[in-house]
């Protein structure tokens, strides 16, 4: 007998790829009651067939179904400071990264993993629910390096520790890569990398071995370095190399256009400042 194709597909995944937030956060939405198709409140498993233009809501908003597949795929690198929060909006009316970054016309900014408030460094968005999707997925094990500032002294015992691993409450977890990077008095440097991105994992592993960290801010994500000069609170949009590289990473096709003009491709210094920090 003739199988019949499946082309259904998880509405948060659907909905992610549709450039409506991440797969996390629309978990929420649904799980709030706040996303319907066809007129009925959506629930965690529901699967759905795009092709069938099913009418979906989200707050009460129609929203289109239609992958634009002539939209081009968008990163920018943005340099977070301390203080800000990886939402779209907080009750508690705290800064968010998303209030600096250039506005969009139907499309929406997908932060690429998280850091949290007392973190700084290097954040990634784009406008590719996909990749975003891909990047995030610890199966890919994609490096994020992080400098370290701690206060007190570490033994090399405790750096065994870190390299061999710890166990946290959602399980084990160990650096790929600990390397001192000096310090004065009190104070001490370290570069680290892991793989996997968890919530504070960074923070976490070190405290496991009794380590307060003081100072921590991401420089690396994959290949894709913090640039020097780059003001905190300000981001640079990522030419068409190193989005795809990004995408080959995880398997997507390159894209052959980029939206930087010629004249921006050639001068990334003003590129760099393309948004100065605000004031606050």
């Amino acid at each position: 007998m003739k199988s019949i194709k499946d082309n259904t597909e998880k509405l948060q995944k659907v909905l992610a790829n549709l450039g409506h937030g991440s797969r996390r956060e629309l978990e929420a939405l649904i799980q709030e009651g706040k996303v319907s198709v066809n007129g009925q409140l959506a629930k965690l498993g529901d699967r759905i067939d795009v092709q069938t233009q099913p009418k979906i809501r989200i707050n009460g908003h129609l929203i289109s179904t239609r992958l634009k597949e002539q939209d081009i795929c968008r990163v920018l690198l943005y340099y977070k400071p301390e203080g800000e929060i990886c939402s779209r909006n907080d009750p508690q009316g705290r800064a968010t990264v998303f209030s600096n970054l250039p506005k969009l016309k139907n499309a929406r900014w997908i932060n690429i993993g998280r850091l949290d408030i007392n973190t700084s460094g290097l954040l990634l968005f784009t406008t590719d629910g996909e990749l975003a999707n891909r990047l995030m997925h610890p199966r890919n094990e994609i490096e994020r390096e992080y400098a370290v500032r701690i206060f007190g002294q570490i033994t090399d015992e405790q750096i065994r520790q870190l390299q061999k691993g710890v166990q946290l409450e959602d399980g084990p977890a160990s650096f790929k890569y600990i390397q001192a990077q000096g310090g004065q008095n009190a104070n001490q440097w370290f570069n680290v990398v892991i793989t996997e991105g968890r919530n504070r994992e960074v923070r976490r592993m070190w405290e496991a071995v009794g380590v307060k960290v003081s100072r921590l801010m991401r420089v690396r994500y994959g290949n894709i370095y913090l640039p020097k000069g780059l003001p905190r609170g300000a981001y640079t949009e990522l030419n068409i190399n190193d989005v795809n590289y990004l995408r080959d990473l995880v398997g997507l096709n390159s894209e052959e256009k980029s939206f930087l003009t010629p004249e921006q491709r050639k001068n990334k210094y003003k590129r760099l400042r393309a948004k100065r920090p605000s004031q606050r």
